[in-house]
């Protein structure tokens, strides 16, 4: 038995070693950066030099910078318009090819096409649609033009009227895939009694997905809503990429494309206010979590 438990032993400290340098690297990646800019956002600190203690000063000045809580407004209307658009086709997807009374085929291939704009890197996305929508010579607008639907070419992105908006449609474009296979994932996991005992009835698709399907897919729902504003109030590479594209007008749509992550990353990286770009950064983290935590209370209920 001591040769036994001996030997258990050592197998252990075997496995302990196999999972050493993964736990090494995560506390240095991910729990260290966690904690040190938890600390940071209470300093001056600029990037280089000592990092001095002042206290909650930081946020104190956050809660009063009006431009934060305008990028933040920003950011909230090109995400609200984007999971709209997003989780409606997703949505509407979903009905369809989730009705038994039409036995879709190919569902893998649909599944391939729609996830496809999603593996596209935002840096690719972005030069594509400058390009397309360019003002001057987009193809886009020559095509507007030549079907006599306007007269002169729209500033897509060189207007605060007009870019935020083109950014959600692209967004939704870009992620629409992923939630329609998440809530793909969420129906065929759904028994398929209940919806041969509905189509026996006679009951509608619209009453199948409002009866039995929607109630069926709360726990996927909340997840995709969570995940989506955890993603949504970080964007930060499509905005970021595609302001200023038009010519002679690159601040103008600056106001209305700056979000969250955009001003945090100006104080980090070009004012080299660090102190400040780190209390940016916790705040926003306060504010996913409060929002995520209404979510879990609203959606994450117990069933009846």
């Amino acid at each position: 038995m001591a040769k036994t438990g001996a030997k258990k032993r050592d197998l252990n400290r075997t496995g302990y070693l196999f999972v050493l340098p993964f736990v090494i690297i995560f506390l240095i990646f991910s729990v260290y950066p966690v904690f040190r800019t938890l600390y940071l956002s209470f300093t001056n600190y600029k990037g280089y030099g000592d990092a001095v203690w002042t206290g909650i000063d930081n946020y104190i000045r956050v809660v009063k910078d009006k431009f934060f809580w305008r990028d933040l407004w920003n950011t909230i209307k090109i995400w609200g318009v984007n999971i709209i658009l997003q989780l409606g086709l997703a949505f509407l997807l979903t009905i369809v090819f989730s009705d038994i009374k039409y036995k879709m085929r190919g569902l893998a291939i649909f599944r391939a096409i729609y996830y496809l704009p999603n593996l596209i890197a935002a840096t690719s996305v972005a030069f594509l649609f400058k390009t397309l929508l360019d003002w001057k010579y987009g193809s886009f607008n020559q095509i507007l033009m030549a079907l006599g639907l306007t007269q002169q070419q729209v500033n897509w992105l060189g207007s605060t009227s007009t870019a935020p908006y083109v950014v959600s449609v692209i967004g939704a474009w870009m992620w629409f895939g992923n939630s329609f296979i998440v809530l793909m994932a969420g129906v065929q996991g759904i028994p398929k009694d209940y919806f041969e005992a509905a189509a026996i009835d006679g009951a509608g698709r619209w009453k199948v997905f409002a009866r039995i399907t929607l109630p069926l897919l709360k726990p996927i729902m909340l997840y995709v809503f969570v995940t989506s504003l955890i993603g949504g109030l970080q964007l930060f590479d499509l905005p970021f990429l595609m302001q200023g594209a038009a010519p002679g007008t690159a601040g103008e749509p600056s106001g209305s494309l700056q979000t969250v992550v955009m001003y945090l990353y100006k104080f980090g990286f070009e004012t080299h206010q660090v102190g400040y770009a780190s209390a940016i950064a916790y705040t926003l983290f306060f504010i996913i979590l409060i929002v995520s935590i209404i979510q879990f209370k609203t959606l994450g209920g117990e069933e009846d």
